[in-house]
């Protein structure tokens, strides 16, 4: 591979590498999995996933979840 070639190819690399990194703090994706699951992106370095009942027995309990991070709210995390 020539200087000029393996340049060229660095730089799109580059700025293919910038777009990823715009794409990744553009917020939450949903996608469903090969297997019919949901899996959310944009919240960790793994997505979430979980099936279409699971999530809905999730979302059941979302004021019993705040209820819990109100309650218990000093012992946790936070990630910045």
């Amino acid at each position: 591979m020539s200087d000029e070639a393996m340049k060229a190819e660095l730089e799109r690399l580059r700025k293919e590498n910038e777009a990823l990194k715009k794409g990744a703090s553009a917020g939450l994706r949903m996608k469903v999995s090969e297997k019919g699951a949901l899996s959310i992106y944009g919240m960790g370095r793994f997505p979430v996933t979980l099936y279409k009942e699971q999530w809905l027995r999730l979302l059941d309990k979302s004021d019993d979840i705040r209820a819990f991070f109100a309650a218990n709210d000093s012992q946790l995390k936070a990630k910045e």
